[in-house]
């Protein structure tokens, strides 16, 4: 396993290293996000808002029906505030560019109303490990205790 360089951004007035663990689903778990249409014109605008709030994608994985994004953000910007850009703007977006096609919300947000955040410390190789192999986490055929209590 390699060991990624660390490295430390700084503005004006401080250094920094802020990085985030940020996992959010459309509302009622809807299995919205398969169409390839759908996933590249996502990654197109959160790559976007990204940009243009002066973040960093470092990895980005969309499921069917949940999104994992690690990202560097800025000491202006609170967690809060950046997922409330992200999914605001995209679920907008994504209403205006795609519509009823491929079964999106067309009065309400796109989004759910929570998110789960997880700063990234020392194990960040672990986590980006994580984000970029979870479709294949999530293809994992796992016994259920229904079935082994059967075969006793």
């Amino acid at each position: 396993m390699s060991q990624q360089k660390r490295t430390i951004r700084t503005l004006s007035h401080c250094y920094y290293d802020l990085k985030f663990h940020v996992v959010w689903t459309p509302k009622y778990r809807g299995k919205v996000l398969t169409s390839d249409k759908v996933r590249s014109e996502l990654r197109r605008i959160f790559e976007l808002l990204c940009k243009w709030k002066h973040w960093e994608i470092i990895e980005l994985n969309i499921q069917d029906d949940h999104v994992h994004l690690c990202i560097l953000i800025t000491p202006r910007d609170s967690v809060s505030y950046v997922m409330q850009i992200l999914k605001g703007k995209s679920s907008a977006w994504m209403k205006k560019k795609i519509k009823r096609t491929h079964g999106l919300y067309e009065r309400q947000s796109l989004w759910a109303r929570g998110y789960f955040a997880s700063s990234i410390g020392l194990d960040e190789h672990i986590i980006l490990r994580y984000v970029r192999h979870q479709r294949h986490h999530n293809e994992v055929d796992q016994p259920s205790l229904f079935e082994k209590l059967i075969s006793q």
